[in-house]
């Protein structure tokens, strides 16, 4: 019945690996035919063996043997995610079979891990090679400038850092957005590296390091309960917006709403945002109320608002299209209506 990720309705399957898989799989394991064989259940001829073969696996059969001893911080995607994820994710299972073995040693387990990614320059936009360093005994995240430089441009401690994978936005598949707090305002570093497995080792050992971390602040928690690690934003999208007099022309903004802050940025790759919205529970005196205000001024473009209600004030906005409204204000609402889990880096 699903794909793994799991996907309704897969219409292929691997003949050697006897998985079902979905027609976006179908092609990540078409790239590694030394391992598995692709074939339509509809359009291909199935012989009496594959057929036999397909019986006795299936999914569940194949995942207790190639997923399992997964570590309980490694992201398993599913098929909304980003395609360098998701080939990862096979090539992790069935071609280096990482999870067949307990204890494995892997190069996100050792709680540190050293090495290029390429970094966009905040002034200048160009992706240049910086050496990264991950350290769980430190439990921080370091960049420098130089190979060989002894002091890091920054130190980050990995209680306030986030990572998730932003192909589309930094215009590279292996794009990674790395995001922290500093004085209480958000900063973005965003990096890439050539390799998909390279990068993808990285973000699974910043979230072995973060699990190991929380493991350590709280020591009765149980497994489950400290690996809600990093995280996709809620939505992102272009809005305009007018300021706190409400009298000023509308600009165009880029929207990053990330548990309840909904920061603002003059452009998607900017480092920091520009400036950022608090969306409290409606309990406090939050909501978001569709459309503007009788007799708001200021120019403006798009012509479908949405009003985010503090208790100090009100934050007026226009969407493109009434899809696009729809869409934010559900998001905006469920986070006034969520009951988040406390994070130490929330």
């Amino acid at each position: 019945a699903h794909c793994t990720p799991p996907k309704r309705d897969p219409d292929w399957a691997s003949s050697t690996l006897g998985v079902f898989i979905c027609l976006s799989c179908s092609g990540i394991h078409r790239n590694i035919p030394s391992i598995s064989k692709v074939k339509s259940l509809k359009m291909d001829h199935w012989d009496d063996a594959q057929v036999q073969f397909l019986a006795k696996h299936g999914n569940a059969v194949t995942k207790a043997t190639y997923e399992a001893h997964i570590p309980i911080y490694y992201y398993q995607p599913t098929y909304n995610d980003c395609q360098v994820l998701r080939e990862q994710w096979i090539r992790a299972k069935y071609e280096r079979k990482e999870f067949t073995e307990p204890g494995k040693q892997l190069p996100y387990t050792d709680g540190v891990k050293e090495g290029i990614l390429w970094k966009r320059g905040r002034d200048n936009g160009q992706f240049l090679p910086r050496k990264f360093l991950l350290s769980e005994r430190e439990g921080c995240l370091k960049y420098f400038t130089k190979q060989d430089s002894k002091e890091p441009k920054i130190s980050v401690k990995i209680d306030v850092i986030n990572a998730t994978f932003q192909p589309a936005k930094i215009g590279n598949p292996n794009g990674l957005q790395i995001t922290y707090l500093k004085d209480n305002k958000t900063r973005n570093i965003f990096v890439y590296h050539k390799s998909g497995k390279e990068v993808v080792d990285w973000f699974n050992a910043i979230r072995s390091v973060q699990f190991h971390y929380l493991k350590v602040a709280f020591p009765i928690a149980s497994d489950n309960e400290v690996s809600r690690l990093t995280r996709n934003f809620l939505k992102e999208g272009y809005m305009e917006k007018t300021g706190p007099k409400q009298r000023e022309a509308f600009k165009k903004r880029w929207f990053t709403l990330d548990h309840r802050r909904l920061m603002y940025f003059k452009d998607p790759l900017d480092a920091f945002a520009k400036g950022e919205v608090f969306v409290g529970s409606s309990e406090n005196g939050y909501s978001v109320q569709k459309g503007l205000p009788a007799g708001t001024q200021g120019n403006f473009s798009w012509h479908y608002g949405l009003t985010i209600v503090t208790p100090d004030r009100e934050y007026l906005f226009t969407c493109e299209t009434e899809t696009d409204q729809s869409l934010k204000r559900c998001n905006l609402t469920a986070s006034c209506e969520a009951c988040f889990l406390p994070r130490v880096w929330a």
